[in-house]
């Protein structure tokens, strides 16, 4: 039964990224690297072709055609994106370069502006540097203390050292929803109430569960949240903040320059309204029309669907990792259904170096990530300098999987026989 689902999935959607049929390397290629980017559809690149080849022109200030169709593309693409995550008004979606754009933006007007010495922000060991070295510059500047959230004994959020690390103090709470080391999927509901009874706001990094699961942004109560087109089967280039209106609105500009200005005398300048107030200067548009695309194209798919789907693709990952001796994967375990954790594994085998393991497979076709993943905080508290790293995406299978499991065993082999 599981099988048949896959497959029919399977079927729906390779078609769609043409970049999946290609050979690598002499074999057909296997791409397993998509918590760093996923692949685009055709009807994403097509989008993004059509605005350069058929009304390439800037957005808000021209009353020609194609400055008025280019407008109501970008312009459509931010009702898209409020859409997708439910958000309350379409003014509290602003398009950023990318997350790390976002959360600088929250860090530098939000954080700037309001933490005073003593104030407290709360992250955790598992962030990606984007979510801890804005926050590092920040308590620089403000005297403001930052403390960690550990893991617990599965390798997840300890969130019974949360409860007892936040205090009338802590300001703020800053935390990934699913990490892209430790595939595990943060009680980021269960966060934010706690914190907002101690009057804090809350950023969530959804990089990795907005292009996975359904988001609503208002039932999770979240004060921020950000995200990336491109690991979302959007372009480069192009991300999003989603924060609460009367916040933004309470928040002075990030940027200066065009665009975000209402007025602007010699002396001092007035704002433009939001979100526009935040979009200085000329913006992505033909990316961010391209991102709308991804959000038509994940919607039509259905996020619950996609999200069910790699649930079994995590359980066959698993149960065929577990076949391989003294290889460790790090982060909670998923239940026999693929339940609990995201669709990524990042794992050692034995003392063979993950960049080894990585260059190895990719002469077979496959691609997988090696490194720290941008959590060397994490890698330095399980005590290893870098996991390899394979993550999967809905327009991956069951086949690849066992195609990487039979290759990856050869490498451990040829290791072996090298080191033995």
């Amino acid at each position: 039964m599981t099988i048949t689902k896959e497959k029919t999935l399977a079927a729906k959607v390779r078609k769609d990224f043409p970049i999946l049929n290609q050979e690598v390397n002499g074999k057909p290629l296997i791409y397993f690297d998509s918590a760093a980017t996923s692949q685009k559809p055709i009807a994403v690149l097509n989008t993004l072709r059509d605005y350069y080849e058929q009304y390439n022109a800037n957005v808000h200030r021209g009353a020609h055609t194609l400055s008025v169709k280019a407008t109501e593309g970008y312009e459509g693409a931010r009702n898209k994106v409020a859409s997708f995550v439910n958000a309350a008004s379409r003014q509290e979606i602003v398009f950023t370069r990318n997350a790390t754009e976002a959360i600088n933006l929250v860090a530098y007007s939000w954080g700037l502006n309001t933490l005073q010495p003593g104030d407290e922000i709360i992250l955790s060991v598992m962030e990606h540097h984007s979510n801890i070295v804005p926050w590092q510059l920040i308590a620089q500047k403000t005297g403001a203390v930052i403390k960690y959230v550990g893991l617990s004994e599965t390798e997840g959020f300890d969130l019974e050292q949360f409860k007892q690390l936040i205090s009338d103090k802590t300001k703020l709470v800053s935390v990934v929803h699913v990490s892209n080391t430790l595939g595990c999927i943060n009680p980021v509901e269960e966060i934010i109430a706690i914190a907002h009874r101690y009057g804090a706001k809350v950023l969530i990094d959804a990089c990795q569960s907005v292009p996975h699961m359904p988001i609503d942004v208002q039932a999770m109560d979240c004060d921020w949240l950000v995200a990336s087109g491109h690991k979302m089967c959007a372009p480069t280039g192009i991300g999003f903040l989603y924060g609460k209106l009367e916040l933004l609105e309470s928040m002075p500009p990030f940027f200066g320059g065009g665009e975000m200005i209402s007025e602007v005398y010699l002396d001092h300048s007035t704002y433009n309204e939001l979100p526009h107030k935040f979009e200085a200067g000329t913006p992505a548009i033909g990316e961010a029309i391209a991102l709308g695309a991804a959000v038509d194209y994940l919607t039509e798919l259905g996020m619950d669907k996609i999200h069910a789907y790699e649930e079994e693709l995590i359980a066959h990952l698993f149960e065929k990792l577990h076949e391989i001796p003294d290889l460790k994967v790090h982060g909670p375990q998923p239940t026999a259904d693929g339940k609990g954790r995201a669709a990524l594994a990042s794992f050692t085998v034995g003392e063979f170096h993950p960049n080894d393991l990585s260059t190895l497979l990719d002469h077979e076709g496959i691609a997988i990530r090696s490194g720290h993943h941008c959590t060397q905080p994490l890698h330095r508290i399980l005590g290893v300098p870098g996991t390899a790293r394979a993550s999967l995406y809905f327009y991956n299978t069951r086949e690849e999987i066992d195609t990487f499991i039979a290759a990856l065993k050869e490498t451990i082999d040829f290791f072996g026989s090298i080191m033995g």
